[in-house]
């Protein structure tokens, strides 16, 4: 089993989104069995807050089934050893997760949109307003990541 944890700065947009959108994709695939992920934040800032309105929204409008109890948590030491990939939205993320985790002996940290061949971050959509965009850019990443595993 592949145990992927996602991560951006608050846990209540863009890693969440990724969450459930790599977990529908996975249930399409009928790959269910062969995954287990979740998502978290670098900063505690949004710790136990929903998944964001407008995030909400945006997977609801593409159909993507998402927990309504999902709350944001934060990155610990101890995700290191729980996971294989640990999969950041941007590059902010990776060097802020370099103080949560230090050291990455086994290559698991890794930028979501390398996935798609591309060192750019993806938007926070926090910041940016566009949700859109981010969902496209999760989705692209995330069918990479399952094409790349064929």
């Amino acid at each position: 089993m592949t145990r992927i944890l996602f991560v951006c700065t608050g846990n209540i947009c863009r890693s969440p989104m990724a969450e459930f959108i790599l977990k529908a994709l996975v249930k399409a695939r009928g790959l269910q069995d062969s995954f287990y992920i979740e998502s978290a934040a670098v900063s505690d800032e949004e710790y136990g807050n929903p998944i964001y309105p407008p995030a909400r929204r945006c997977l609801h409008q593409h159909g993507v089934w998402f927990d309504p109890s999902k709350t944001a948590r934060t990155v610990v030491p101890e995700d290191y050893e729980r996971f294989d990939r640990i999969i950041c939205m941007d590059s902010s993320n990776i060097r802020w997760i370099r103080y949560i985790i230090p050291s990455d002996p086994e290559k698991k940290i890794h930028l979501m949109m390398s996935y798609t061949g591309s060192g750019r971050d993806v938007a926070d959509p926090w910041y940016t307003g566009d949700f859109e965009r981010a969902f496209q850019d999760i989705l692209t990443a995330c069918e990479a990541m399952l094409d790349v595993r064929k």
